[in-house]
This record gives C-alpha cells, structure tokens and sequence, in this order.
C-alpha cells in the first residue's frame, strides 16, 4: 500500500551519496530534484544517462521527477517555461518516472481571482503537452502559488477535470501558510485526487519543519485515509530538517534516516 521514496539531494549533492544512503535504510525509490548541484531540469542528457546507471546499478528506480514548473511569477513569460516543461516531460520519460511534480505560479498577494484564469490555461496546456507521455502530473500545494490552501488547489483540480492531473498532497506545506486542522479541511476537498505524498510535517505557531506525526499536519489521519481508502502510494521524504529553501532543502544522512525511521513507526501504528 505504502511505498518509501524520498528526496536524495536531502541528503548529499552527490549522487552516489544520495543513492547509498536511502539503498541503507531500505528505499529503493528516489524522487529526481537535484544532483551535482544542479536542478533536474538542467541535468545533460549525459548526466539524465548516468543518473539512470546509477540507478540500475543498485536496483532502484524513480518514483517522480520533483520539477520547478509552475514555480515562477505568473506574469513572466509562459512559452519558455512551455519548453521547459517539454524538457523535464522528457527527462521523466528517460527515468521512467511514473510521476511528475509541478505547481500553479507565483500570484501577488490578494491576486489569485485576477489571475485564475491564466493559472487555468497554463495548467491545462502542461495537461495537454503531457497527454502521450506515461505518466501522472502532481499539483503540489506550495507556499505563495495559486494552489496553496485547499480551496483552490482542489479549484485546480476540478477545473481541468483530467486523470493526467493529480494531487501531491503535502502537510507541512498547509501549516505553513497557516491551514489550520489541514486533514480536516483539505481531505473532502482532495481526497479523491490525491495520488502522491510528500512526507514532511511543521509546528503551527512557528512554522519549524519536524518529522512526520510530531506537528500540527495531521499526518496520521491522512496515512489513516490512505490506508482505509485502499491502493498504492508513494511516501516521499523530504525532511527539510537542517534547511528549507524555495528550491530545495537540506537534512544529511542521518537526520534523513530518522525521518524515515519516525514515518515507519507511524505506518505500524496505523489501525
């Protein structure tokens, strides 16, 4: 039912470091954001190779590409980030990655009625350029973009009405921008889309990143509704433990192992 992923560049911005530790404490999957301090959407194809070598060499596979789309000002350009959407799209095909990570744009605060329409049109044209490619796209919900309270991440959703478009449901990120009791009033909303979990979770009154079920994400009642519901999802780690940036974050070796070791005690303890 459950599957262990998780961030690699969380723990080393080498690859091989990324791979051996996670293959240490027992993941055999990894969520592609970032190696050789390099985003994946600039990766070579000579390095999407020898990321897939590396890959293979120790029986492990992707679980999604953790993509920047959708991370930029909604009035900057969109054809250019088209083509980089096309290019990560293929990057995703090559590590045959069943997932793809994307997010709705920055809009100004107080802005998103105005800008709805064109977070729409984006988002159904990242839909259609993706219609042949074997693979899901994930709305993540993210701080400052369109969709980061659940009202209008699920606006999304319902609007471009696709299976090719799911949710990547992530707890830490409704605390932060201050989704109070997020199972609650997300769930109705999300539940039937969400397809992908990103494993982090944060304390209200300060916004500090903690390990899952020790903050106010309510972590434990959606692995519950997962796990009622039935089928299969991914558990991504992506502790943000040490560092949390807008483009990545930082935990090490160890704190990673830990996050993984308090999400398996927390699956155990699942009725």
């Amino acid at each position: 039912m459950f599957t262990l992923s998780g961030f690699g560049d969380e723990i080393s911005s080498d690859l091989d470091e990324q791979l051996d530790a996670m293959k240490g404490i027992g993941i055999d999957y990894l969520e592609v954001r970032g190696a050789w301090g390099k985003n994946v959407l600039d990766f070579s194809d000579a390095e999407v190779g020898r990321l897939s070598q590396a890959l293979a060499s120790r029986r492990m596979r992707v679980s999604s590409i953790a993509s920047p789309i959708g991370k930029v000002e909604i009035d900057a350009p969109f054809a250019p980030h088209l083509d980089d959407f096309r290019r990560v799209l293929d990057v995703a095909q090559r590590l045959n990655s069943p997932f793809l990570r994307i997010f709705s744009f920055y809009v100004p605060e107080g802005g998103q009625e105005e800008h709805r329409a064109e977070v729409m049109s984006r988002m159904e044209a990242f839909v259609r350029a993706a219609e042949q490619a074997p693979l899901t796209l994930l709305h993540e919900n993210e701080s400052l973009i369109f969709g980061d309270i659940p009202e209008r991440a699920a606006d999304i959703l319902n609007t471009v009405a696709s299976p090719k478009l799911r949710a990547c449901y992530d707890p830490s990120n409704w605390v932060q921008v201050g989704v109070s009791r997020p199972f609650e009033r997300a769930w109705p909303l999300l539940g039937e889309y969400v397809a992908y979990v990103h494993v982090k979770d944060a304390i209200a009154t300060t916004g500090e990143v903690v390990t899952a079920g020790k903050g106010d994400g309510q972590v434990r009642e959606l692995l519950q509704a997962l796990k009622g519901r039935g089928g299969h999802y991914f558990l991504s780690l992506e502790p943000h433990l040490v560092f949390a940036g807008s483009t990545l974050g930082f935990s090490g070796a160890d704190l990673f192992r830990q996050a993984a070791d308090t999400l398996r005690e927390l699956i155990a303890s699942l009725d």
